[in-house]
């Protein structure tokens, strides 16, 4: 079962880190395919390689799949993030068949222009004080770690994966702040060029709304939210969470 779409955008994917679902989207993978897949920043995860090199046989497995697309037809495209910022410098440069770029304007089946970028040029706009920032570090790490150890427990009763580091994230009002002055700096860059809206990453806070007459797209990541933003041969968007999907298709292979 395999289902086609005219675009997908990943991010966040954070190879290299302990937390990566590589599993996950290597199912996301083998049951979708694309013809244009964005990668948009943050694929590898060079700060979490310098702290502690960590590469199991599914982060080279993923790796491979990712470039595997490329030779096989899909037009691959790759935005450089914060976590991958050594790539940066070979924008507008071809790795293979993997074009490399800061930025990119897409055009939907529906005539949409959207600006699709990782979002840390942001950052400047977005960050609280850095007493708050470094906090805010150390919290995202202690809801990572119970995230990890509460689905430990959960697959050990069969039970699929869950993000409990985003449920609890989305309860916490200064996150949501922060999330809403970053979608407001995405949108204020997308209104200065004239498009019609964005794709980004970076937050690993997936959603689509629509504001001011403009679309704000967030592909979520693949350390908590496990989802993928895909455009239909219409030009329809919309979001996927794999593990919800992945529950559905493992109810249709019992049922069969």
């Amino acid at each position: 079962m395999k289902q086609h779409h005219r675009t997908v955008w990943l991010s966040d994917i954070h190879l290299g880190c302990k937390d990566c679902k590589a599993e996950l989207l290597l199912d996301f993978l083998e049951h979708n395919t694309m013809d244009t897949l964005y990668l948009v920043g943050d694929i590898v995860d060079f700060w979490a390689l310098k702290r502690r090199f960590m590469w199991p046989e599914s982060h080279n497995t993923l790796l491979h799949a990712l470039y595997q697309k490329s030779v096989d037809g899909t037009r691959v495209v790759y935005l450089p993030g914060n976590h991958d910022e050594i790539i940066k410098p070979y924008a507008n440069m071809l790795f293979g068949n993997i074009e490399i770029e800061r930025r990119i304007v897409h055009t939907t089946a529906t005539g949409k222009r959207l600006l699709v970028l990782h979002g840390d040029d942001f950052d400047g706009e977005v960050c609280l004080a850095k007493w708050q920032a470094w906090l805010g570090d150390k919290l995202y790490d202690f809801l990572l770690f119970l995230n990890r150890h509460y689905n430990h427990f959960r697959r050990m009763r069969g039970g699929h994966y869950w993000s409990l580091a985003a449920y609890i994230k989305k309860r916490f009002h200064k996150a949501n702040e922060a999330i809403a002055r970053y979608r407001e700096a995405t949108l204020k860059e997308v209104a200065r060029h004239g498009l019609d809206g964005v794709v980004c990453g970076h937050i690993h806070h997936p959603e689509i709304v629509e504001q001011n007459g403009l679309t704000y797209c967030n592909d979520g990541d693949w350390i908590e939210s496990c989802s993928a933003l895909t455009e239909s041969t219409s030009g329809d968007l919309s979001l996927t969470y794999w593990t919800v999907m992945q529950e559905n298709l493992d109810v249709i292979q019992l049922a069969s």
